[in-house]
């Protein structure tokens, strides 16, 4: 980068303490640095930190060869950084992670979506703090880039998804959002980005998905998310985990288990219809069929799953037509596996 362009990145640091500043980074691959005469040089990761360079040795590699090596190295949001544009208003406010990542937001836009002034820690715009910057007041906060930069797009109220958050990620943002007063039942809706966003992690772990959506309450989302659970063992369940889902999801869940579980076994209950009988096949020769049938479908219910699959039903109940010799059983047996499969798909797959 040209000295030209380093002097519109810089352009941002004026400190009367003569304190290292944040500057923005373009593009993230890129790390921007503080003329050597600043002292207390520091060094800090991206902002979402990128995954491969979590070690000392790897952001070192980062710097550009052009700078020297008492230069400043700080952090700041790929999203929200001063040049970011996100209001018509410049930036006011900046809020500092516990990792060391720079984010400059708008108190306006805080203080609107904050039910508690971000948990009281929002400053009115007279009021001046001791580190303070040319773009507002600087507020640490304890949660990580990656956490703080899911929290503020929900302020924002844009997604996130192009940084791919993981679940944990997720969970951690949804739960640091109700101290923050963002109540995640009015932020996590069906229309809203962090919500799809949390579905479509759902089928990677879809326990964690769930506990979350029930610790706080998500009715539209636990929905969705519980049919991805139809395969989970109950049995695996954690203490931790029973306890941040709670007593009504837990019961909505193994309600949906046993609810499937039940239904199976009625359905496989009914045998396939007789026939008039025929010089070929009299009622003792159906009977064959019926006790073949009570033998198959008891193998199912006793090792019956809530997310059986259809496949599995065919599986084991159409290979009775090879016994058959007639005719017209066979197609009374076709006809009832196509019944039950009918019936077994239609049955709630969510709680």
């Amino acid at each position: 980068m040209e000295n030209v362009e380093w002097d519109s990145v810089l352009q941002y640091i004026s400190d009367p303490a003569d304190s290292p500043s944040p500057q923005s980074e373009r593009p993230v691959s890129e790390m921007a640095g503080v003329p050597v005469h600043l002292q207390n040089p520091i060094q800090q990761t991206l902002s979402p930190p990128n995954s491969e360079n979590g070690s000392p040795s790897a952001l070192q590699d980062m710097v550009p060869q052009d700078h020297l090596p008492g230069n400043t190295i700080v952090s700041v949001s790929t999203t929200f950084h001063p040049g970011a544009n996100l209001l018509p208003i410049p930036a006011d406010l900046i809020f500092l992670s516990s990792d060391g990542v720079f984010f400059y937001v708008h108190t306006t836009q805080v203080l609107a979506m904050s039910t508690n002034r971000f948990n009281n820690l929002v400053p009115p715009p007279p009021v001046k703090t001791k580190v303070r910057d040319d773009l507002g007041p600087v507020v640490p906060l304890p949660e990580v880039a990656t956490v703080l930069n899911v929290i503020l797009h929900v302020v924002y109220e844009s997604s996130c998804a192009h940084y791919h958050p993981s679940i944990d990620t997720l969970v951690a943002a949804v739960d640091a959002m109700a101290v923050y007063g963002l109540p995640p039942k009015v932020h996590i809706a069906p229309s809203t980005p962090l919500y799809s966003l949390i579905l479509s992690q759902a089928p990677i772990q879809p326990i964690v998905a769930y506990a979350l959506a029930a610790a706080h309450d998500l009715y539209d989302l636990a929905v969705p998310v519980s049919s991805h659970l139809l395969s989970f063992a109950l049995y695996t369940l954690t203490d931790e985990l029973a306890t941040r889902i709670g007593p009504v999801y837990m019961k909505r869940l193994f309600f949906l288990h046993l609810g499937r579980l039940d239904a199976l076994k009625r359905l496989l209950l009914p045998p396939p219809h007789p026939h008039p009988p025929t010089s070929n096949c009299d009622f003792t020769e159906q009977k064959k069929l019926t006790r073949a049938w009570a033998l198959a479908s008891a193998y199912l219910a006793w090792d019956a799953r809530p997310d059986l699959s259809t496949s599995a039903m065919e599986n084991a109940l159409c290979p009775l037509a090879d016994h058959l010799s007639c005719d017209i059983c066979k197609r009374s047996l076709a006809d009832r596996v196509k019944q039950l499969i009918v019936q077994w798909s239609v049955v709630k797959r969510s709680i």
